[in-house]
């Protein structure tokens, strides 16, 4: 977390929850819930919702059974953050989330140009603390993938970036391999 000069309000998941029920906060005002601090997120490039929309469709036959595949919807991963990651990876079906928000992922996603430090700081330290598998980074900044496996505490003991030409297998998913370029816009 960045240095705080003053005391701030550390939101927790249910207050947050209850001003979206309230409708104090609404959907059309793109915000997420990050270790307690409300974050606005910036509006989408088509760059951005470009690089989306190709991810969703290669996880989507990827990962057919077991698993839904979630775009920019909420993680319920602890008392204090709910992140709605780009695209998250769940397990089940639709249905199982009808009345909670998952609280935890195969697969988390997230499409970084204006928010790479973001993404690489405070995010990953919440998906590494709440134990998701894997956490990819799609970096639109240096055009490459970032891959961040094996959570321990609030980092990944693994990090790779790959490169256009270069392929992975998500952890789940081993017989599939993905091609970095296929991700990006």
């Amino acid at each position: 977390m960045a240095e705080v000069l003053a005391p701030i309000h550390r939101w927790t998941r249910q207050q947050y929850d209850d001003m979206v029920l309230h409708d104090i906060l609404r959907p059309e005002e793109r915000v997420e819930l990050i270790e307690g601090v409300i974050f606005d997120m910036s509006p989408q490039k088509s760059f951005h919702a470009t690089a989306i929309s190709l991810i969703e469709e290669i996880l989507r036959s990827v990962f057919r059974s077991g698993y839904i595949v979630r775009t920019q919807m909420p993680l319920a991963l602890d008392e204090h953050s709910e992140p709605e990651p780009d695209v998250a990876v769940v397990p089940g079906q639709a249905r199982d989330y009808t009345h909670a928000h998952p609280t935890m992922a195969a697969l988390v996603v997230e499409v970084a140009d204006t928010t790479l430090r973001l993404d690489r700081k405070i995010k990953q330290a919440v998906y590494a603390r709440n134990d998701i598998a894997e956490y990819w980074i799609v970096n639109l900044q240096d055009h490459c993938l970032e891959v961040y496996r094996n959570p321990q505490g609030e980092q990944y003991q693994s990090q790779t970036v790959l490169q256009r030409g270069e392929t992975l297998s998500p952890l789940n998913r081993p017989d599939h391999r993905i091609t970095v370029a296929d991700l990006l816009p």
